[in-house]
């Protein structure tokens, strides 16, 4: 239980004390006399039973109890400020953009762009949600996401979107530097040796990359692994030789830095495009369409 002579004046002026290390500060940020701040001091050090500084002339330093009232008695008094700060009216929501992204526009384009965007809207949150293409189609329509920079809608669940695309971005097939397909002349057939890394059934991709391998002889793969995510496959091929076959923009950054290594193949139409998908009925707001011409100029930026 609180000391029932406690005043907050004995609060404020404890740590205004322990903040300047002496009674002459205290006293001149307080606008009080030095007696007025010592005798205070010596009442709250009297209702708590304990020293709160050692004093060695004019300077003052905190006792270990002393440390220890500063911290809870600090956090204590914030809550309070920030309490009245409340009392008196809530804090205006800030305004928001809420983004969906493909895992494939997220290392590069998306990045910039929020950048880009944050230069002439500070005050505005761009709020980033990765995911799946039918995931984040899906939270578009329920109002959850304000648009989406991932593939173009499938056919029969494009109804009420609008897509323009970006950019295309190629699906590749990549190891780890250092993989044996690397040190010699291969061909398709070899890509059996190995295990293979596919997108899962449910990805844009899946069956692009099927297609591909079918036609290439490989009629019936047989993957090792089922993924789109970069944690789990940049491990995987750095410790093994699998060959993961991806979207590039997923694994550029590691390209870029040596760890992996695209496999040349002859078939640049594998891949699809990339761009800004949005609701047909939306209103978009300023700070929606503030951020798809942060988008448009990126990628624009970035194909000259």
């Amino acid at each position: 239980m609180l000391h029932r002579h406690l005043r907050l004046r004995h609060v404020i002026c404890f740590l205004e004390t322990a903040r300047l290390g002496s009674l002459t500060g205290a006293s001149l940020a307080l606008r009080v006399s030095q007696p007025a701040v010592s005798k205070t001091i010596r009442e709250l050090e009297d209702m708590l039973g304990v020293e709160l500084f050692e004093r060695a002339g004019r300077r003052l330093a905190l006792t270990d109890a002393g440390r220890l009232y500063q911290n809870h008695a600090g956090a204590a008094l914030a809550d309070l400020e920030r309490a009245q700060r409340l009392a008196k009216g809530p804090p205006a929501e800030r305004l928001k953009v809420k983004v969906g992204v493909l895992p494939t526009a997220a290392a590069g384009l998306v990045p910039q762009a929020a950048i880009s965007f944050r230069v002439n809207n500070p005050d505005v949150v761009v709020d980033v949600m990765t995911g799946p293409n039918w995931l984040l189609l899906s939270l578009l329509r329920e109002g959850q996401l304000d648009l989406v920079v991932g593939r173009r809608p499938p056919v029969g669940n494009n109804e009420g979107l609008s897509f323009e695309q970006l950019y295309w971005e190629r699906v590749v097939p990549v190891v780890r530097s250092g993989h044996p397909l690397l040190a010699s002349e291969w061909s398709y057939s070899d890509l059996k040796l190995f295990p293979l890394m596919l997108p899962p059934q449910g990805a844009l991709i899946a069956a692009s990359v099927r297609a591909w391998l079918h036609s290439v002889g490989i009629v019936d793969p047989r993957p090792a692994y089922e993924n789109v995510s970069l944690a789990f496959g940049r491990e995987v091929l750095l410790r093994s030789d699998t060959v993961w076959f991806i979207s590039e923009g997923v694994v550029r950054p590691e390209i870029g830095a040596g760890l992996l290594t695209t496999l040349p193949i002859r078939n640049e139409l594998l891949g699809g495009p990339v761009g800004i998908t949005l609701r047909e009925d939306q209103k978009q707001s300023t700070e929606t369409a503030a951020f798809v011409v942060a988008l448009t100029t990126v990628a624009s930026l970035a194909a000259n």
